[in-house]
């Protein structure tokens, strides 16, 4: 199977980061195909409400999010992680779903991922949660499984948590 991760956190190597890689790690151990996305990475202007993709199918901005919606659309699976900032996912996460009105019709029917960290424990980090869940389910998905990377707030504080084995087994357990 195909499988798109898309990382919302703006740290590199931070705990969004390590969780996304144990899936990806029980994934591809599993036999997947894997890409990550970090959205660090990519410039993704907000969505400009022109509404002239209802017509082309397309964006009229010319920046990364063509190659993530094209990349997303063909993937069997997808992988939404997210930081919780002040309840919420982190503004790239927020700027990258708003751009998939172009292709949100072509984007259901996919087993997906929620992850999200956060400082707080899973109470603080429901808001965020529940977000990326509906958002995916009202794209068509199937989320099967959110990973709480909770009381995690400084760099590297979730590994050996037990959010890091529930993240490796989701990746293996795909398709199953």
């Amino acid at each position: 199977m195909r499988v798109l991760v898309i990382n919302g956190s703006p740290r590199a190597k931070g705990n969004s980061d390590l969780l996304c890689d144990e899936f990806i790690r029980g994934a591809e151990e599993a036999g997947h195909q894997v890409e990550k996305i970090s959205l660090r990475e990519k410039k993704i202007a907000p969505c400009r409400a022109c509404y002239a993709c209802f017509k082309t199918g397309a964006c009229v901005q010319k920046d990364d999010m063509a190659e993530i919606l094209e990349k997303a659309e063909v993937s069997d699976v997808l992988l939404l992680a997210s930081p919780t900032y002040f309840l919420t996912m982190s503004g790239q996460m927020k700027v990258m779903i708003d751009r998939l009105l172009p292709k949100w019709q072509g984007l259901g029917g996919k087993d997906a991922y929620v992850i999200v960290t956060g400082h707080d424990g899973k109470n603080g980090l429901k808001r965020n949660a529940e977000e990326l869940q509906e958002i995916l389910e009202n794209l068509g998905n199937r989320v099967r499984q959110t990973i709480w990377g909770a009381y995690v707030w400084k760099k590297g504080e979730v590994i050996g948590t037990k959010a890091m084995t529930e993240a490796y087994l989701a990746g293996k357990r795909i398709g199953k």
